[in-house]
């Protein structure tokens, strides 16, 4: 179905490229993501990231679920790119930090 002639697309108005969400993503990937929580897409156990199997002799870093042993995560570099698969997450929960968490954490290694 097509618009009438001058009527706006209201969701065509809202939508931006990918490259808005740079800034966004930027502060996702630049935080130790081994504290991340993931659930994983075949069982549906959730666990830290850290606590996953990971397989260093494969070609890519390899995250299997502690629990049924699914993929849940790829991460592979190449060149000049880097290659995330997350597919066998459900969701990925990443801690963010805090300027408190992070002063709090210099003042106990007593570097502050």
């Amino acid at each position: 179905m097509t618009e009438p002639t001058g009527t706006a697309d209201p969701i065509a108005t809202r939508r931006l490229d990918g490259n808005a969400a740079a800034g966004t993503l930027t502060d996702l990937f630049a935080v130790d993501v081994t504290a991340a929580w993931s659930r994983c897409a075949s069982c549906g156990t959730t666990s830290m990231l850290g606590a996953h199997h990971l397989y260093a002799d494969a070609p890519a870093v390899v995250l299997r679920c502690p629990t049924c042993t699914e993929v849940v995560l790829r991460f592979a570099s190449r060149n000049d790119r880097m290659l995330l698969d997350l597919r066998g997450a459900a969701l990925l929960v990443v801690p963010v930090p805090t300027p408190d968490a992070e002063d709090r954490q210099v003042a106990d290694d007593g570097h502050g």
